[in-house]
């Protein structure tokens, strides 16, 4: 089964990509033909510095090995290294009416929250079907608020496909439910665009207070606490296994502690959850020669389907 996974390189990555995209790709490499990208293309809709812009993307790529990543197991690279993406973007934005695009609840809420507004923004459907379909992808991991764009681009293939054949594989989402939306230290979805993150690689004082911004209620210290709905439970909960997360839940609810002890606790659970993974991004920092080849070949192997599927598509739409 093709798989295909990508993130921008907007910002720092933080606990949101890692358990919405992350470590669920860094699974699938074990059994699935996985395929990998940083969306660069994609972060130019947010993106104003275009020294930030390359260095979060090198950063990006050293996380993405940091974190597990095989370039063994998974074709890795970075979105602008494999212009036919472009090309089929223009291509299909043919076949994307206008009122699919306007129906786009992550534009509606990037606008709403003070995005600026901009062709980019409002297309982004588009190129992430061009992502999808230049290389036949079966599978698609995604959080829950981007299922619809998913189905937009089933819905641009099927257009495609009913005037010209069966050229573009439809593809599926994968969702994990209970990881769907993971909340940001205001309650929100945490989003970079949003502000709200917790970064994978804070120093630890950094981190200690970030989570100690994490928004909560106002219950006093001595009164038990309902975990349901708490932005740090919610947090605590991803780095726990069921009897692990049922402690937690019984010491909320005996009122002998407060909100501080468990957001100092969240915390020691991120620090530790990533020692390892602190220890090989030094060795890629100090090597990112090392990270470059990777990607370059991982581009390369990419290119080579999207060459075969564009010349498909230049066929069949009458380009020389």
């Amino acid at each position: 089964m093709r798989i295909l996974t990508g993130i921008q390189s907007s910002g720092k990555l933080h606990i949101g990509n890692f358990f919405g995209a992350m470590k669920p790709m860094i699974e699938l490499q074990e059994e699935h033909e996985l395929y990998t990208f940083i969306a660069n293309y994609h972060s130019l809709t947010s993106s104003k510095d275009a020294a930030a812009l390359r260095q979060y993307t090198l950063d990006a790529a050293i996380d993405y090995l940091s974190l597990g990543l095989d370039p063994n197991k998974t074709v890795f690279w970075i979105q602008s290294e494999m212009p036919q993406v472009l090309e089929l973007y223009w291509i299909l934005s043919k076949f994307t009416p206008m009122g699919l695009l306007e129906r786009a609840h992550s534009y509606k809420d990037k606008v709403a929250k003070g995005v600026a507004s901009s062709h980019a923004l409002f297309s982004y459907p588009v190129l992430m079907a061009a992502d999808i379909l230049i290389l036949d992808t079966q599978k698609v991991p995604v959080g829950k608020d981007q299922i619809q764009h998913i189905e937009m681009t089933r819905d641009i293939a099927i257009k495609f496909n009913n005037e010209f054949g069966e050229i573009f594989t439809l593809p599926e989402y994968i969702v994990e439910e209970e990881l769907a939306t993971i909340p940001g230290i205001d309650g929100e979805k945490m989003s970079k665009s949003y502000g709200n993150t917790i970064e994978l690689f804070m120093e630890e004082k950094a981190l200690q207070q970030r989570c100690s911004k994490i928004v909560t209620d106002s219950t006093p210290l001595g009164e038990a606490l309902d975990p349901q709905g708490c932005n740090v439970f919610a947090l605590a909960s991803l780095f726990l296994d069921h009897d692990t997360k049922s402690e937690l839940r019984e010491r909320y609810t005996s009122g002998k502690e407060g909100y501080g002890h468990f957001k100092k606790y969240l915390k020691e659970l991120i620090w530790e959850a990533f020692a390892e993974a602190r220890q090989k991004r030094a060795y890629y920092l100090d090597h990112p020669d090392e990270v470059r080849d990777i990607l370059s070949d991982g581009a390369k192997k990419a290119q080579r389907l999207a060459s075969i599927k564009m010349a498909q598509v230049k066929d069949a739409v009458g380009l020389l």
